[in-house]
């Protein structure tokens, strides 16, 4: 039997999308990981070392004389081990607010139900990227982006050293995929500089989407409150991070007619910091 709208079908299927909808222009930082499939609640992945391999003493590289043998040279890899986390949430709603509160509840409850699961996730890369780092730029004392003096303020310097310390290690932040991500205090730290707005590769984008809102230094802005506040990240997409995802976002409508109406969402996976060396932290901390 075909529904008409408003019965139990539709209206199942449009909070389902609603919620999904709204979770996925929310992620953030979940943008910038690869994202690959498990069944296994504890995973473990290989983390490698990324230093240059040499040939050891009296064994270089450079300079093999005739007839000898080959330096040798071995990749290492670090074995990291963790489990499957669960982010999710729940709204409840009573019958008579739904049809007759002057706000619209339901939308409201989808919406914020969307925000808050992809806000979560994000802030859990953010604590795994805090956790993993190698790369740091630190400012040093009253030379932060809101420093008292204006004049001593210069986040390009402190972006291109950023790329510069991933450069050092062979990975190239100026590929295509690569992000400044910022808390929006810094951000505006950032966009109020006069010589961020004069930069020749500054520019602003005509819509903003998953928090991206401009280019600088041939990096991509994205903006977001997972970061911590005088922390910034560059990073480079598709290759620091990888989503180990369980199950994608799933959302239940569960009704108790006539009483209550609740929509629960969750989602299942776990953040992997597979290469540290492809991100740098800039340490923006005022003393």
């Amino acid at each position: 039997m075909a529904d008409s709208v408003g019965e139990e079908d539709v209206r199942r299927i449009y909070i389902d999308e609603a919620v999904k909808a709204v979770a996925l222009a929310e992620y953030k930082l979940k943008t910038l990981c690869t994202i690959s499939s498990t069944n296994a609640w504890t995973n473990k992945y290989y983390r490698e070392t990324n230093t240059e391999l040499t040939g050891g003493t009296g064994s270089a590289v450079t300079g093999v004389p005739r007839f000898a043998p080959f330096p040798y040279g071995e990749v290492t890899e670090s074995l990291v081990t963790g489990t499957i986390q669960k982010f999710g949430m729940e709204g409840k709603m009573a019958e008579e607010d739904i049809l007759t509160d002057a706000l619209p509840m339901l939308s409201r409850t989808i919406l914020r139900i969307g925000r808050a699961i992809a806000y979560a996730i994000d802030v859990a890369i953010e604590a795994a990227l805090a956790a993993n780092v190698t790369n740091t730029v630190t400012i040093a004392a009253g030379f932060e982006w809101d420093s008292a003096t204006i004049a001593n303020r210069d986040p390009v310097k402190d972006i291109l050293d950023a790329i510069q310390e991933i450069r050092a290690d062979n990975f190239n932040a100026l590929n295509g995929n690569g992000y400044l991500v910022v808390n929006g205090t810094d951000y505006t730290n950032i966009i109020s500089n006069s010589k961020i707005i004069n930069h020749p590769t500054f520019k602003t984008v005509s819509a903003v989407e998953n928090g991206v809102v401009g280019e600088l230094c041939g990096l991509r802005i994205m903006v977001t409150e997972a970061i911590t506040a005088e922390k910034a990240y560059v990073v480079i997409a598709m290759e620091a991070i990888t989503f180990k995802q369980a199950q994608a976002l799933q959302v239940e409508q569960i009704k108790n007619p006539g009483i209550s109406t609740t929509v629960r969402a969750w989602e299942y996976g776990q953040i992997q910091v597979t290469t540290p060396n492809a991100y740098c932290q800039i340490d923006n901390t005022r003393a």
